[in-house]
């Protein structure tokens, strides 16, 4: 599993695994344009189902210029995590930097109506012609 998935972070049972790739066919570096797709995995490893209701990213390009991205759920899914489940997604970011990162939380809700935030580990993108 960890040779996947790059990053990893558990929160009160949640764990969040990432694994970024660099998309040369959909980058233009000449117009300033660099793409990754990246594939998450969450885990619930917790006693008790919980849905995820929101997401919050961090994207900070090579440049050190940060975007805050909200929602609702993950690419328009807002999935109910029983004790033992995953839920699997790809999505994708583009830079006009060929480095950067991207971090952030994700909102579950429990039954009883609680609240928490699981940590979405900090990764990075890193074009592999700017890899050192």
């Amino acid at each position: 599993m960890n040779s996947f998935f790059a990053v990893s972070a558990s929160t009160e049972g949640i764990t969040v695994r990432v694994a970024p790739n660099f998309l040369a066919e959909q980058s233009v570096p000449a117009q300033g344009r660099w793409f990754w797709s990246y594939h998450i995995r969450i885990e619930n490893g917790g006693d008790e189902p919980v849905q995820l209701m929101t997401r919050h990213w961090r994207i900070t390009d090579g440049h050190g210029m940060i975007n805050h991205v909200d929602g609702d759920g993950v690419v328009g899914e807002q999935p109910v995590l029983r004790p033992g489940e995953s839920h699997d997604y790809v999505s994708g970011c583009p830079l006009p930097t060929p480095t950067g990162t991207m971090e952030g939380q994700y909102r579950f809700v429990r039954e009883d109506g609680s609240t928490f935030l699981a940590e979405i580990p900090c990764f990075t993108l890193v074009a592999p012609a700017t890899a050192r």
